[in-house]
């Protein structure tokens, strides 16, 4: 075999630069949820996500993790994203995700500083705000079934395979779930005291497609919402939204407790436990609101274990 010839090295050095320049510019066609046609990258590498729980979360489980991400502050002034660090372990102190801003003021300065190659939208956002920096794809984070963003996000990004391994994992803890509790005969629902009303998210985000997809049952009240949805009740139809199981939710990552949800509800409505089968029975229990609003397959995966751990039977044991 024959050395090659400077030229002949030059010549190759320069095809293997043009071979991966249109290897990174390999690019595909979208139509997104504002009915835009978008060119992408067919394999984007810098993702900035402009919604933490809707896009961010469902992007790390899938393996991608965004350059940025839009998030939260604490009181403290320290950001976060909703619910990721307790879903997954990734956040703005663990991971190099660059914290760009909350709300629906998010610069696209800071956007662009962060070199993206692609830039996911939510619904209440502006994409010509952002256009010029790159490629920007409007998800509509309104409609009622949240895991069809997280159909959307494995399809723009390429990882149909690893969804399809967390729907496997979540239909055999599903099933496991069927199997330990007598669903159909066990009604739930989901209850939080918001502005002065009593809020019920039977049918709402993770834990409201868990409940409905295991089988549970429900108080007529709520068998009328959109699923996807919740609905508000004034105070004195609390009895209507008694069930054998009623979880009260809290917003564990602002830094309440168990004990703020139950004292919400007795300055709400004084005596609330005398009004409920489920709380006399000691069946009225408070589970953070972060990880039921998550689309997240691990948030899924946790609600089904606390279902098993709170219904399934006990066998009696006979007294020593």
């Amino acid at each position: 075999m024959f050395p090659l010839s400077l030229r002949a090295i030059g010549a190759l050095a320069a095809s293997l630069i043009f071979l991966g320049s249109a290897v990174a510019q390999d690019t595909r066609t979208i139509t997104d949820d504002a009915g835009r046609t978008v060119e992408i990258p067919a394999d984007p590498q810098r993702i900035a996500s402009l919604h933490d729980l809707f896009f961010s979360v469902p992007l790390i489980e899938l393996g991608v993790l965004p350059v940025a991400s839009h998030g939260r502050v604490v009181i403290d002034g320290q950001p976060f994203m909703r619910s990721s660090k307790m879903l997954t372990g990734v956040d703005f102190d663990t991971a190099p995700i660059t914290f760009l801003g909350t709300g629906t003021e998010i610069d696209p300065e800071a956007v662009a500083a962060v070199d993206p190659d692609l830039i996911i939208l939510s619904t209440n956002q502006d994409p010509e705000a952002f256009a010029s920096i790159a490629p920007t794809v409007l998800l509509d984070f309104d409609r009622s079934d949240k895991f069809e963003l997280y159909e959307r996000l494995a399809e723009i990004t390429g990882t149909e395979d690893k969804l399809k391994l967390l729907e496997a994992r979540y239909a055999q803890q599903l099933s496991q779930l069927k199997t330990l509790v007598d669903t159909p005969e066990i009604s739930v629902n989901v209850l939080a005291v918001v502005e002065g009303q009593v809020r019920s998210y039977r049918h709402f985000a993770a834990l409201g497609r868990l409940l409905d997809e295991a089988g549970f049952a429900m108080p007529e009240a709520v068998k009328t919402v959109e699923f996807g949805k919740y609905a508000d009740f004034s105070p004195e139809r609390l009895p209507e939204l008694d069930a054998d199981l009623i979880l009260v939710t809290y917003r564990a990552e602002e830094g309440e407790t168990a004990e703020d949800a139950y004292a919400l509800f007795e300055a709400t409505i004084p005596g609330y436990c005398s009004f409920l089968e489920a709380c006399k029975n000691n069946r009225l229990v408070a589970i953070p609101r972060d990880e039921t609003f998550a689309s997240s397959y691990s948030a899924l995966g946790s609600l089904a274990y606390t279902l098993i751990a709170l219904l399934a039977p006990v066998p009696d044991v006979p007294a020593q």
